[in-house]
């Protein structure tokens, strides 16, 4: 007997993950061109079936990459790591704690990459596609890593949805400043938003003359948003993470975050297990207006650290380690906070719990206080604080982890480098 259209079983192939499913397939089609016999197709594709489980089921999308939950405290519980910003490698970051989270307490985790839809590449610069937010539909926890993006409305109202139904959220870093309005509106905010700054009194430089009836329907989650909706003013990164982008306010690349558990938090369940000298990243200190809004609480200070070495271009945290002792003084008065908790209720919606913070460049991973702090926060934002142990959950990293330099590197940068979410998994 040989096979043919008809009889090959071709949803087998499809049940395997989609990189080796793809590659049977091909073959299959081969074989039955050739009219090869049964037994011996069959075999092969009950050989492709073999070896080691994969992240992803085979019905999952090349623009994502899942960790199928399994036991722990996690099990059933379903969070959304959404990546995308172009200097501090989110999208080797949230796969890890993804991958952490998963390994280590059960969930079920998705996570989502900017990707160039022409070449299915990550590729941060393309700013206008984040394909999957509809996985937030059953989300239990949306962590998010994105710098100004401008999503079309389809890949938005997920977000708006989730929102409105108070559920929690993480922002790491470059959530402050996570979207963005429309390009040319964009221009006029970044315009206000400078002069803001430089002001000697802020509140008395005027918002940017822009028709009310010139916001698009998701122009209000942009960074620094000016326009009708006073509850959104500030943007996303006000209204939900509990800043906007102000500035950096250590020197980028040349003085880094000594981590200063905040007087009075030492007891929080977010700092279970953490040590204070742990927590460190080559990333500056991002500037943040005091008090932040409403009912924040911050729970670590970043003290900035002159480097100690030479600074080195190539070098992963460009030459600066957790050693250098050197506190740059001027800086540290006050203290700016690098993680907070809060509440947010957009309009129309219900109240959920935050966790902010501005660490969270790919390379902060390798410090145990920061790890310590984004697993323990995940309990917290879920509600299940009382579930932490005292040393803290676990956080450990799973398999090899070898993050790059944060920087902002152009479009051919990531064309070369040419990966794909699947090379995450």
């Amino acid at each position: 007997m040989v096979f043919s259209a008809h009889s090959l079983d071709m949803a087998g192939i499809a049940r395997l993950p989609y990189a080796r499913a793809r590659a049977w397939a091909t073959l299959a089609i081969t074989l039955m061109n050739l009219r090869l016999h049964a037994p011996l197709l069959a075999c092969l594709i009950l050989a492709a079936g073999c070896g080691a489980p994969e992240a992803t089921p085979a019905e999952d999308p090349e623009y994502l990459v899942r960790y199928e939950g399994g036991d722990g405290a996690g099990n059933g519980r379903h969070i959304v790591l959404i990546s995308g910003d172009e200097e501090y490698r989110s999208e080797e970051g949230l796969p890890m704690l993804g991958r952490m989270l998963s390994t280590h307490h059960g969930f079920r985790c998705t996570v989502l990459f900017a990707v160039d839809p022409e070449t299915g590449i990550v590729n941060p610069t393309v700013n206008t596609n984040i394909p999957g937010t509809e996985n937030l539909d059953d989300a239990d926890l949306m962590l998010i890593q994105t710098r100004w993006r401008f999503l079309p409305d389809e890949q938005m109202a997920p977000i708006d949805r989730y929102l409105k139904a108070g559920k929690p959220v993480i922002g790491l870093r470059t959530a402050t400043h996570a979207f963005a309005p429309t390009r040319e509106l964009q221009k006029q905010v970044l315009a206000y938003l400078r002069e803001y700054r430089r002001a000697e009194d802020p509140e008395s430089v005027e918002l940017p003359d822009i028709a009310p009836d010139a916001w698009g329907p998701y122009d209000h989650y942009g960074d620094g948003y000016t326009g009708p909706k006073e509850a959104w003013r500030g943007g996303f990164g006000r209204l939900i993470i509990g800043e906007r982008w102000v500035a950096h306010h250590g020197r980028h690349k040349h003085e880094s975050t000594r981590g200063v558990i905040a007087e009075g938090a030492e007891s929080h369940s977010v700092l279970r297990g953490v040590d204070g000298d742990q927590i460190w990243s080559a990333a500056d200190v991002y500037t943040v207006r005091l008090p932040l809004p409403g009912d924040s609480m911050p729970l670590v200070y970043g003290k900035v650290m002159a480097r100690a070495g030479e600074f080195d271009e190539e070098d992963s945290r460009f030459g600066m380690r957790s050693t250098d002792d050197q506190p740059v003084e001027s800086k540290n008065d006050p203290l700016m906070p690098v993680a907070w908790t809060k509440t947010y209720q957009v309009p129309g919606g219900t109240k959920g719990r935050v966790f902010s913070t501005t660490l969270g460049s790919s390379t902060d991973l390798l410090e145990a206080g920061v790890r310590q702090i984004l697993v323990n926060a995940v309990f917290w934002a879920l509600g299940d604080e009382d579930g932490i142990p005292p040393q803290g959950a676990a956080s450990e990293l799973v398999g090899e982890f070898n993050p790059t330099r944060f920087n902002l590197d152009p479009s051919e940068h990531w064309i070369e480098r040419s990966v794909k979410p699947a090379d995450f998994r």
